[in-house]
Order: structure tokens, then sequence, then C-alpha cells
């Protein structure tokens, strides 16, 4: 229940630092509004999680049994594979186009969490097969 509690504190706080930023800069570029975007999702994403471990420890179901320990394992496994390739093709695009390191760092980091959250919707959705 302590990790359910945690998650919304950070939601929280990443909305809070989310609309300051919106709020402090003086126009949104395209850039930025693509930014936003896929922190939307990510939150979306984050408070479907909250929800769902919330309703079932108020239903006293345990916060982690074996088929979810299993999901994350595949999951973290996959999106890890698949994050490789990610900062890989942004050396390649790096090389080529002139990007500032900073830009490039936070569309690594995004592009890892949106791999991290379609690869747990996969296996949370399609299931784990029996090894």
């Amino acid at each position: 229940m302590k990790k359910t509690w945690l998650l919304f504190v950070i939601i929280a706080l990443l909305i809070f630092g989310t609309g300051l930023w919106i709020l402090t800069s003086s126009e949104l570029t395209t850039a930025d509004i693509t930014d936003i975007s896929v922190i939307t999702l990510l939150v979306a994403f984050a408070l479907f999680i909250g929800i769902k471990r919330f309703v079932s420890a108020k239903k006293g179901e345990p916060e982690e049994d074996e088929l979810s320990k299993k999901v994350l394992q595949k999951t973290a496994a996959l999106s890890y594979y698949i994050s490789l390739y990610i900062w890989v093709i942004l050396i390649y695009v790096k090389d080529r186009i002139v990007m500032n390191p900073e830009n490039m760092l936070g569309y690594g980091i995004l592009g890892m969490a949106v791999t991290y959250a379609v690869c747990w919707l996969f296996f949370h959705l399609r299931g784990v097969g029996n090894e």
C-alpha cells in the first residue's frame, strides 16, 4: 500500500513540475508540445497502474503475485533491449544532425519510458507464455 501512495505522490510532483514548466515558458514550440504529450501519456499510464494497485489493495489482494512479477520481468527484459537500440539510433542521428546533447538525453529517457509502457501493455494484454 505504501508503494501505491508513493506512486501518487510522484505523479503529483510530476504534474506540478510540468505545470510550472508550462507556466514559466514564454512560448511553446513543437518539441515542447511533443514532450508534454509524451509526459501526459506517461502520467496516464502511471495513474492506471496506481488505481489498479489501489483497487487491488482495497479488495485485499496481494500487491504483487507471481503473474505480475513475471510480466514485470518480461517487460524489463524486452524494454531494456529495445532501449539499447533507441540509444544507438539517437547516437546515429546525433552524428548526422546538429542536436543539443541535453535534448538527446531527454529524448532517450522519454523513449525508454514509452518503450517500457508499451512493453508492459503488450505483456499485460497478451500474457506471458508458459515457459
